[in-house]
């Protein structure tokens, strides 16, 4: 098989594993809790791999946030551009990312709700995609509508270890398997090289932190708030939660330490955030 067929087969495992275990997909599987755990102050103290990416960005930029959430890349970078658009095919994530964007009084900044592969018409300088492109099966189609919107720059984010991989060994203890693996850069890349481009690719210095999310690194201070870290995420199907929770319970000395910023998850492997990115050559 060719690189855009091995990346669409882990689709399809994944897929498979997570029907036969936990049934249809909840809708809108990224709001509710999920949404508010993507959703950060715009204006907060941004962290160096954030600063690497706005270094791309210029003032009179508009910047396009493909899959972009409840607005952690987007909306800080509308505070430096001319206009950020964020799709993003979640109602909930678009709450989110709407009333983030009222709080901090941003208004060059809009959500369009849609999945990035059913809009048209979206044109950006930069356009970006962070953690996304590890559910996307059409990834050859994904990829060559952020070349197409794109003016100047494409941008993807992605981590070392794909972010849903990050709770395999959780996985495994509620599910008596191992997960089926989510692709990440190393899948990624040679889709790229097929498709003849040729990115820059930098593994930047901060990594993944231990709620998968990019963001200041603050631990459960209590047992029951290290649990509902433990419990958090799309890994664990709703209907499975309190089975999960006993488990986490009686593993609970196995999978946190206890040190003075709090308890310390152990299960997680090591991630590094993963710029890949290439110029479009349509505009300097």
């Amino acid at each position: 098989m060719g690189a855009v067929e091995d990346y669409a087969a882990l689709i399809d495992a994944v897929d498979s594993q997570r029907k036969r275990l936990q049934g249809p997909p909840q809708p809108d599987l990224w709001g509710g809790e999920i949404a508010r755990r993507f959703r950060a102050d715009p204006k907060r103290q941004m962290d160096d791999n954030y600063e690497i990416l706005a270094a791309f960005v210029k003032p009179e930029d508009v910047f396009v946030d493909a899959g972009g959430g409840a607005g952690r890349f987007s909306l800080p970078m509308a505070l430096r551009c001319r206009e950020a658009i964020n799709v993003d095919p979640s109602a909930g994530m678009g709450k989110e990312f709407d009333e983030s964007a009222a709080e901090a009084g941003i208004a060059n900044a809009r959500f369009i709700l849609s999945d990035w592969l059913d809009v048209d018409g979206i044109q950006g300088d930069v356009v970006h995609a962070a953690h996304v492109t590890y559910f996307v099966r059409d990834i050859e189609r994904f990829v060559s509508k952020l070349e197409d919107a794109a003016r100047r720059r494409v941008i993807i984010i992605l981590a070392s270890i794909a972010g849903p991989m990050l709770n395999a060994k959780l996985f495994k203890m509620v599910y008596s398997e191992e997960q089926a693996m989510v692709p990440s850069h190393t899948y990624l890349l040679p889709v790229l090289w097929d498709m003849g481009i040729l990115p820059d690719v930098r593994f930047l210095s901060q990594g993944t932190h231990f709620n998968g999310v990019p963001q200041i690194q603050e631990f459960p201070k209590s047992k029951e708030d290290a649990v509902g870290v433990a419990l958090a995420g799309v890994w664990l199907a709703p209907q499975h939660r309190d089975r999960a929770e006993v488990v986490v319970w009686e593993n609970f000395d196995s999978l946190f330490t206890e040190d003075s910023d709090g308890f310390v998850p152990q299960w997680l492997p090591d991630a590094r955030q993963v710029l890949v990115t290439w110029e479009t050559g349509k505009n300097g």
